[in-house]
């Protein structure tokens, strides 16, 4: 039997994707606990989910969640940071947090024999953390030396100026690990009174998944939390307040710059407000991101990397938050294509909104990268867990990453175009500029790309 090798075999249908559904369980302190059993490796991974992100710290405070977070680990309970490390060591666990604008992750994950003296000292660190003094100090002023090292990193002053211009004074407008000014701010006293207030079981999920019965993970976990009791009300009352007084205004087409003398690239960020996670064209914004700027065969990757060489790769994104969200484009480029590579985006966003709608062969094309590649974001424990994370805190239905691939599915053309009509606004997109301001000043005055407002590092240190 000979075989054709010429040409390649035809694609098969997509295998069905089914999602694992939690066994739910409330203990008597609010705490609420996910477990699920998945996987043959005998792992288990853990994530307690507090609703507290950057979007908490209070004013002028900024980076106050994201340094509680940093200082769990540095002595709890009868613990001092090193024997927390070597409890670690011992049982081969592994710790660490993450902290977005609108939570806080910490993760534990463990061989799954080892399952209750992990959640045991995850409970430890989570509840228990004793600030102490010195090690606040050190943690402090590495994360001021962080900050200042930022300075010189033009992905991050970019990325920082662009989300100060598009939220202001939203509880989102904020660089969550803080700024030189605010961390200076912050006393142990501070950290105290941020952990008592928003480290509360009612407001809080432990997600478990691992190679174990789910009921034998629910009764692990149990064990380990049972003791953590409430202290106070939390302020989810106050963020929601907060966010919702705050008045977007109208947003208008603003040309940023921060100059950087002698660059030899300069760093881009183009875009403006967009919506927050519970909109109901969430899939069809995804699919048109994915056209637009979401993958390598995407038109801004076409056109500005493979046709014009400018860049070694452009991105785009939808943000999508508890409160709001936004839409923005991301790339470095050399210094003498700055202005050329800014109105090639701003072309290719009005191409994709207007004159050249998406076409029905990038739509298949861009709904069978989102669905294909879909199950590979699941196949570990703490990918899975990440997932969970997501649907507690956004509350997502039970079913929602089963359904995920037949929604995106579903969304037609009509759709993807609507969207792109509706969430896409030339005239009130904000351009940020990291680059050698005199090698680019006649280019971008020649844009007309709205207001031009120009931004000196004192400005990063001082907000």
């Amino acid at each position: 039997m000979s075989v054709d090798r010429t040409e390649l075999p035809p694609i098969g249908p997509d295998p069905l994707f089914t999602f694992p559904r939690p066994v739910k369980h409330t203990l008597a302190n609010g705490l609420t606990i996910w477990a699920v059993e998945h996987g043959a490796m005998p792992v288990v991974s853990a994530c307690l989910l507090l609703h507290c992100g950057s979007a908490s710290d209070p004013e002028n405070h900024g980076g106050l969640g994201s340094l509680t977070a940093a200082l769990l680990d540095e002595g709890s309970g009868s613990r001092s940071a090193l024997e927390v490390q070597e409890a670690l060591r011992q049982i081969g666990a592994r710790f660490n947090r993450h902290v977005t604008a609108d939570a806080t992750q910490l993760r534990m994950t463990s061989l799954s024999r080892f399952t209750g003296q992990a959640l045991t000292l995850l409970a430890e660190l989570g509840t228990c953390p004793t600030f102490d003094e010195e090690q606040f100090t050190r943690v402090k002023q590495l994360r001021l030396d962080q900050l200042v090292q930022s300075r010189d990193v033009p992905s991050a002053n970019a990325n920082r100026i662009m989300v100060e211009a598009l939220y202001g004074d939203h509880p989102y407008g904020h660089n969550p690990s803080g700024t030189e000014a605010s961390i200076q701010t912050l006393t142990r006293d501070h950290v105290v009174d941020f952990h008592r207030e928003f480290y509360q079981p009612v407001k809080a999920t432990l997600i478990l998944v691992g190679a174990m019965p789910a009921e034998q993970l629910l009764d692990q976990a149990a064990t380990a939390f049972q003791k953590w009791c409430a202290t106070s009300d939390t302020r989810t009352a106050d963020l929601d307040t907060r966010c919702e007084a705050y008045s977007e205004g109208t947003q208008r087409e603003r040309l940023i710059v921060m100059n950087r003398p002698g660059a030899a690239q300069s760093e881009l960020r183009i875009g403006h407000r967009g919506v927050s996670r519970d909109t109901p064209d969430y899939h069809a914004l995804r699919v048109l991101n994915m056209i637009l700027g979401g993958q390598f065969v995407s038109r801004l990757n076409l056109n500005l990397r493979e046709d014009k060489g400018y860049t070694y790769g452009v991105s785009t994104g939808f943000t999508f938050c508890r409160y709001a969200g936004d839409f923005m484009a991301a790339l470095s480029v050399q210094t003498n294509a700055t202005s050329e590579s800014i109105r090639e985006v701003l072309k290719e966003i009005g191409h994709i909104r207007d004159s050249q709608p998406v076409s029905d062969e990038e739509l298949v094309q861009a709904k069978a990268a989102l669905t294909r590649g879909y199950p590979r974001g699941f196949e570990t424990a703490s990918q899975v867990v990440q997932g969970f994370a997501n649907s507690a805190l956004y509350q997502l239905p039970d079913d929602y990453f089963t359904q995920v691939v037949p929604s995106v599915n579903l969304v037609d053309l009509e759709t993807v175009r609507r969207v792109a009509q509706e969430y896409l606004v030339p005239d009130q997109l904000t351009t940020v500029v990291v680059g050698d301001r005199d090698a680019i000043a006649t280019g971008l005055t020649d844009l007309h790309a709205g207001e031009l407002i120009e931004i000196k590092h004192e400005d990063l240190i001082s907000n």
